[in-house]
């Protein structure tokens, strides 16, 4: 058995949507040749989004580089040719014409790798579903099922200031996003 060298990361290029699937290959493929001390990870770089519907918040996963699989692998021998004779692998990036495939430099990786931490942080980031001026129902706490108006939206704190017709005054309600809903 050869020397396992350095492993490094290497971004294959893939058919976009695959992404997945191809991981799933790979790893298949890699495990069945018995190669595992080559390739250490099969990577596909998704951010997690947060999506409100029905006033329910649902997560989803998104590609955050379609078309693109990140392996860490010494890629010594016959893996190149492994890895790109999978069915939708267009083949490696940053490779010339025939040449070898180019590692990312860490400085890359620490980044691509960094997005994917730095997202599962963010997973709050909701684009903000409510604009000034619309009118929205309280479905949470004391106000449940008084309407009102949105007079201001606070990003940061993801709260939203509703004008309420409570006994024919207008009282100002700071709410949580969650705490309303569009009518």
């Amino acid at each position: 058995m050869a020397e396992v060298g350095v492993k490094k990361w290497y971004v294959v290029r893939a058919v976009s949507g695959q992404e997945n699937k191809i991981k799933n290959y790979i790893e298949n493929e890699i495990t069945r040749l018995g190669l595992g001390d080559f390739v250490e990870e099969v990577l596909v770089p998704t951010e997690k989004v947060v999506q409100i519907r029905n006033g329910k918040k649902v997560n989803k996963e998104r590609t955050y580089f379609p078309g693109y699989i990140m392996v860490k692998a010494n890629l010594s021998g016959e893996i190149p040719h492994i890895i790109k004779s999978i069915t939708n692998v267009i083949g490696f990036l940053g490779e010339t014409k025939g040449g070898d495939p180019v590692p990312l430099r860490q400085s890359e990786v620490n980044r691509m790798l960094g997005k994917v931490d730095e997202l599962a942080v963010q997973t709050d980031s909701v684009a903000i579903p409510f604009v000034m001026g619309e009118t929205v129902k309280v479905i949470d706490g004391p106000f449940n099922g008084f309407n009102g108006t949105v007079e201001k939206i606070n990003e940061e704190k993801r709260k939203l200031e509703v004008m309420v017709k409570i006994f024919g005054r207008k009282t100002p309600l700071e709410l949580s996003y969650m705490q309303v809903e569009k009518i």
